[in-house]
Formats: C-alpha cells, structure tokens, sequence
C-alpha cells in the first residue's frame, strides 16, 4: 500500500485585508444576490468573475420548480462570460452568499457541477483561477481551482 497526502493553502483575511481590485470583485458578487431568484431555498449566491481583459462578469442563483432546470451563480457567470468574451480566461473569482438573516458566517464553497466547469475554464485557458470565497466577516482565497479540487476530471485524466 502506498499513502500521499493532499494539502490545499487556504488564506483568511478581512474585507480591508484584500487590494481594491478583490474588494470590487466581492461587492459585485454580494450584489448579485439581490439578483438571485431563488423562491425555494431563500439561499441567494451571487459570483463575479473577473477576465483577462479586467472586465467584471456578475452571476446569481437561479432556481426552478424542476430543481434541474436551475443553475448556480457560479456557472451562470462563468456561462456568461464564455458566451460574451469566449477567447478571455478568468483569472479571479468572488463567490459569497446569503439568506433571509444576511450573508453567511461561513464561507460557502462551489458545488461539484461548479468546481468541475471552473477547473474546466482553467484548465482550457492554462490560467489559474484565484477563488475568493466571502461571507459576513472574512475572505477565504485560495491560488487555483485545484485547491478546491486536488484530484481532476481533466486533461490527461480524460485520456
């Protein structure tokens, strides 16, 4: 039997802490929960994304009675900018989310469905994808997609 370990650094700061560049990025998102439609859960996520170029793709939950047919801030942004800007890579990401009592305590990481289309984009554009993960009072950054995810459905796993 062999044994490894797989480690992801994850840094907390403060709103203050972050440079103005990620303070505009997690006003954005936060922002974009009051986008959200989210009747069932009354969980509201907003996401911005910020491309190569500098431009800032806002995206918000957006649910339906056939669960299914919705879809999570994160994708929505990530759709967005593929759709609008499809040869600029993404290169920061804020994720925050809220319910009827406010933002949440703890940060809330990106689902599976959103993990994989994020490694995806990160893997397609050879550009790390930094993730802020915000919530009421800290700021979770991690460098890469791959902290998140460690082991990959992409690339040379594909083959």
């Amino acid at each position: 039997m062999r044994e490894y370990q797989i480690v992801s650094q994850i840094s907390v700061f403060t709103y203050e802490e972050l440079p103005q560049d990620e303070r505009e990025l997690v006003d954005v998102a936060r922002e974009a929960t009051n986008r959200s439609y989210a009747p069932y859960s009354k969980f509201r996520v907003g996401a911005a994304l910020r491309l190569r170029n500098g431009i800032v793709i806002p995206g918000c939950n957006q649910e339906n009675a056939a669960f299914t047919d919705g879809i999570c801030a994160e994708r929505s942004a990530i759709f967005a900018a593929g759709a609008q800007y499809p040869e600029e890579s993404v290169v920061k990401i804020a994720i925050t989310a809220r319910n009827d009592d406010g933002f949440m305590k703890s940060p809330i990481p990106p689902c599976g469905s959103c993990r994989q289309a994020l490694l995806e984009t990160e893997d397609r554009f050879c550009q790390p994808i930094k993730i802020l993960l915000c919530c009421k009072d800290e700021i979770h950054v991690m460098d890469s997609v791959k902290a998140l995810m460690p082991l990959q459905f992409v690339g040379d796993s594909m083959k």
